[in-house]
C-alpha cells in the first residue's frame, strides 16, 4: 500500500506472466503536492526545453498528486507544502492501472496515474521538480492574489 496524501492506494502486482517471473521492480520514492500545485508543476515540466517529468499519480479524490523520484530523496527533501515518502526497498510495483469506469454519484475515485510510467521518464529529477513547484506556487500565489 502506498500514501498518497490523506489518502492510500493499493498497488496490486502484476499476475507473473507464463513465461517467468516478473523483472524487479525500480525502487522510488514519492513526493506528495497539493493538487493544483502538482497540475502547474506538471505544465511547467512538460513545456520544458527538454520535458522531464516521470510517473505522476493521484489519489481518488484529486486533493494531492505524487511525483515518482529517485530513492534517496526523502532523506534531502525539506520543500514547504510537499512531503517525500521513502518506499525503495519494500519490494512495491507500479503496475499499469486498469481503465476505470466512472463512478457513480458522489463516490470517490480510486487512485489512478495522471501520467503512467512507460509514457514518462522512468522517474523525475528532484532538483528539476524543486524548481517547478516553486515555480508553481509563485504562479499559484499571484493568480490568488489577482482577484
Amino acid at each position: 500500500m502506498s500514501e498518497i496524501g490523506s489518502q492510500s492506494a493499493t498497488w496490486h502486482a502484476p499476475a507473473p506472466e507464463a513465461d517467468g517471473p516478473q523483472p524487479a521492480a525500480e525502487p522510488w520514492d514519492l513526493v506528495t503536492v497539493p493538487v493544483r500545485q502538482g497540475l502547474e508543476a506538471v505544465d511547467i515540466l512538460r513545456r520544458g526545453a527538454a520535458p522531464a517529468v516521470g510517473p505522476v499519480v493521484h489519489d481518488g479524490t484529486c486533493d494531492t498528486l505524487g511525483f515518482l523520484v529517485p530513492p534517496g530523496t526523502a532523506a534531502a527533501w525539506d520543500m514547504p507544502g510537499s512531503a517525500c515518502t521513502r518506499t525503495s526497498g519494500r519490494g512495491l510495483r507500479l503496475p499499469e492501472l486498469p481503465e476505470l469506469p466512472e463512478p457513480a454519484g458522489d463516490a470517490p475515485r480510486p487512485a489512478g496515474w495522471l501520467l503512467p510510467p512507460g509514457d514518462t521518464d522512468p522517474v523525475t529529477d528532484p532538483v528539476v521538480l524543486r524548481r517547478a513547484l516553486g515555480e508553481a506556487a509563485r504562479l499559484i500565489e499571484a493568480a490568488d492574489g489577482c482577484h
